[in-house]
């Protein structure tokens, strides 16, 4: 009964929701749009391969090698270090994402940001801090920072307020500390009761429930300065394995997700959200085939920008997860993201093949330059209205 009301009252609240939450002035003004022309103009094909791909720190340390996630906290990459600093030049990168183990504490952060802000590139700041088990700072023994207990808890009470006021003071640390992006929210439906990654990280297993609380978590961040990116598309909720670590589907047909999965993303869309992250989930009812939807023109062109008119940026889930890298190489994976519509490649597992894979790709026609320019706009549009809130 508990849970009846609350999908009622979130289904009454979501209709007014979003007809008030769109969030036009995202959109690039024609001067802003004319300076974005005018960099890419300037750009050399390297530099603007290299805004496409947003990765962890030990990606630029080539002495680093590693097979599972767990062999990485060890080495606590908290700076930037020669190897890094000479990769760098000639790898530039759009953006670095930071985990629990590249951060100590409070000074040591804000040095490393400096450093990484330093980077060829000129490379955002990006963190995964959902609130709840997912929160690389809050969970941190060396931060005092409000903790929350799971973003299900805060689909249960009904109020989308709550999720707001989580996300704005989630972003006023953030804002604080000098991140410009946190990969949250989750949009995902929770409804298969077996599903072992995403659980409580949902705000419901009702999409009329999830759908307001995403959208006033992205005011929230928004609001405190950070851009959020709702994640994971077309939907990680149904499904059973992780894709941290291989194979996963959803057997849904896109009718279906149309009537659940979809409700959440299109509000997100509605309200104007800057960034969509992709599922490593394989959509066979879908597709036709066994090829994660991240490497899925089907699911990200023919749906996510064809059917449900999305503009902005589309940004894959870690490609260093093991439901790719199991099927695909670094070089592999690179190239099929970007062929399948991505415009942010994150967290290859090396950097370097990856990279050179994308470089060549263009040099022999696989990919055009074009192509290319279509993300790197994007990118750019982003990073100049980032760049502009800050000043």
């Amino acid at each position: 009964m508990k849970i009846f009301k609350t999908w009622i009252t979130a289904a009454v609240l979501f209709g007014g929701l979003l007809l008030t939450a769109c969030t036009n002035d995202d959109n690039p003004s024609g001067s802003s749009a004319g300076s974005v022309e005018e960099q890419l103009r300037k750009m050399t094909l390297r530099e603007k391969v290299g805004q496409m791909f947003y990765v962890r720190p030990e990606a630029l340390d080539t002495t680093i090698h590693w097979s599972s996630f767990e062999e990485l906290s060890p080495y606590k990459l908290q700076q930037i270090n020669d190897c890094m600093a000479g990769v760098v030049k000639n790898y530039p990168i759009g953006g670095m994402i930071l985990y629990a183990w590249n951060i100590e504490d409070e000074n040591q952060l804000s040095s490393f940001i400096s450093q990484i802000r330093a980077l060829n590139g000129s490379p955002l700041l990006c963190i995964d801090e959902e609130g709840g088990r997912v929160s690389r700072l809050a969970n941190h023994p060396n931060f005092n920072l409000p903790k929350y207990e799971s973003m299900e808890s805060i689909g249960e009470t009904g109020n989308p307020a709550n999720a707001y006021e989580c996300a704005n003071t989630i972003g006023t640390y953030l804002t604080r500390y000098g991140f410009d992006i946190d990969f949250a929210p989750v949009a995902d439906v929770n409804t298969n009761p077996d599903n072992v990654v995403i659980g409580k990280r949902a705000f419901s297993s009702y999409p009329a429930v999830a759908a307001p609380m995403v959208t006033s978590y992205l005011q929230g961040l928004k609001d405190a300065g950070i851009t959020g990116c709702i994640k994971h598309f077309p939907g990680h909720g149904d499904t059973t394995a992780d894709t941290h670590y291989g194979y996963a589907k959803s057997m849904k047909t896109w009718d279906e997700m149309m009537d659940c999965e979809m409700v959440t993303f299109r509000a997100g869309i509605a309200w104007g959200c800057q960034l969509i992250m992709t599922a490593h989930i394989a959509t066979p009812n879908v597709t036709g085939t066994d090829e994660p939807a991240t490497m899925s023109p089907v699911i990200l062109k023919d749906k996510l920008r064809g059917e449900l008119g999305y503009r902005n940026i589309i940004v894959t889930d870690a490609i260093s997860m093991g439901a790719i890298t199991k099927q695909y190489t670094n070089a592999e994976a690179a190239v099929g993201c970007i062929k399948a519509g991505a415009d942010i490649v994150l967290d290859p597992r090396n950097l370097v093949e990856a990279f050179d894979a994308v470089i060549a790709a263009v040099n022999d026609g696989t990919l055009s330059e074009a192509r290319i320019n279509q993300s790197v706009r994007r990118i750019l549009t982003l990073k100049q209205q980032i760049r502009n809130r800050t000043k």
